[in-house]
C-alpha cells in the first residue's frame, strides 16, 4: 500500500504529543491501535473472502470443463458402438443361431 518510515513514524508522534499532551496520548494511542487492528482484521476477511469465491469459481470452471469432456467421451464411444452394431449386422452371432 504506502509506506511509512521511522522519521514519519517520529514525526507524528511528536505531533501528536503536542496536540494531544502527555495525559491524553497513551489512551489516544491505545484506541488508534484498536482500530488499525480491526481495520487490518476486516481486510484479511474481505480478502479471504474474495479468495474462496475466486476459488469456487475456479472449481465450478472445472467443472464444467470435465462434464463437457465427459459428454464429448460419451458421444465418441456411442458413435463407435453404433459402428460396431453395423459392422456387426445381421451376419453377427445372433444370426447364425447363436453359435
Amino acid at each position: 500500500m504506502f509506506e511509512i518510515g521511522f522519521s514519519e513514524i517520529a514525526l507524528i508522534a511528536v505531533v501528536a504529543l503536542l496536540v494531544l499532551g502527555p495525559e491524553r496520548l497513551p489512551g489516544v494511542a491505545r484506541t488508534l491501535g484498536a482500530l488499525v487492528r480491526r481495520a487490518r482484521a476486516s481486510w484479511q476477511n474481505v480478502k479471504s473472502e474474495i479468495e474462496r469465491e475466486l476459488a469456487a469459481e475456479d472449481m465450478k470452471r472445472s467443472l464444467d470443463e470435465a462434464r463437457r469432456a465427459a459428454a464429448s467421451v460419451r458421444g465418441e464411444i456411442d458413435a463407435a458402438a453404433g459402428d460396431i452394431e453395423k459392422s456387426a449386422g445381421p451376419s453377427g452371432p445372433s444370426a447364425h443361431g447363436g453359435r
